[in-house]
């Protein structure tokens, strides 16, 4: 056996999507990923790419319908750990790519001003936050009661994932699949009806998570959640 066939083992279980294995994990990589986090971003900001790392881990995605997990790549070259921390680190940078590419052009590279406009906002935010407001609204909507609570108990009344879990009367680890589950449909969703509804480009979609991602503006998760 490897040196880290414990943690192929653990991978393994996680993928076939076993209770136990996966309640292990999150209450043993959870703080590591977030102490990863916070060290690439000292504002929290990778914090969430952190938890979205949850349904991609578990294996939300399916090909002719089988969970297609993230896991399945450990192959144990390296510790569970540490492997974990270079895919987190690989999101992050892929992150800041995205958001370089819809950054405004620097001073030195944009045209000459026109009269009256300086210190102007940038005139497609607002129209951006607006329509992931409205695309976010119809897809917290469209999910089911019982997902609503659990992301308002999480996302608006900042519960910790154990105390939602209590709330929800399943398990932290199952919250917390939960979570990554409802994440991910919401981000497909407003990204099919910014694509399909609203007619935006791939790069006018990143615009958009860019512009709520820096200003949400009137975004407020309490009236999306709750109304």
């Amino acid at each position: 056996m490897g040196a880290h066939s414990a943690d192929l083992e653990l991978a393994r279980l996680c993928a076939e999507g076993d209770e136990h294995a996966w309640e292990r994990f999150v209450r043993e990589y959870r703080p590591l990923l977030y102490r990863a986090a916070d060290a690439l971003d000292r504002t929290q900001g990778a914090r969430e790419i952190a938890d979205s790392l949850y349904a991609e881990l578990y294996g939300i995605r399916t090909t002719a319908g089988e969970r297609q997990s993230l896991f399945r790549y450990y192959q144990g070259r390296s510790s569970l750990a540490t492997w974990l921390r270079a895919v987190l680190a690989q999101r992050y940078v892929d992150r800041v790519r995205v958001q370089r590419r819809v950054e405004p052009l620097s001073d030195q590279e944009e045209a000459p001003a026109r009269p009256g406009s300086h210190d102007e906002p940038d005139p497609d935010r607002a129209r951006y936050v607006a329509l992931v407001r409205q695309a976010l609204g119809r897809a917290v909507a469209a999910m089911t009661p019982r997902d609503r609570l659990r992301l308002g108990c999480y996302y608006v009344q900042e519960l910790t994932l154990a105390e939602t879990g209590r709330v929800m009367k399943e398990s932290e680890a199952t919250s917390s699949r939960r979570l990554a589950r409802s994440r991910l449909a919401i981000r497909r969703d407003v990204e099919r009806q910014l694509r399909v509804e609203a007619r935006l480009s791939d790069e006018q979609i990143a615009a958009c998570f860019a512009s709520v991602a820096d200003d949400p503006g009137s975004l407020d998760l309490k009236q999306v959640i709750y109304e």
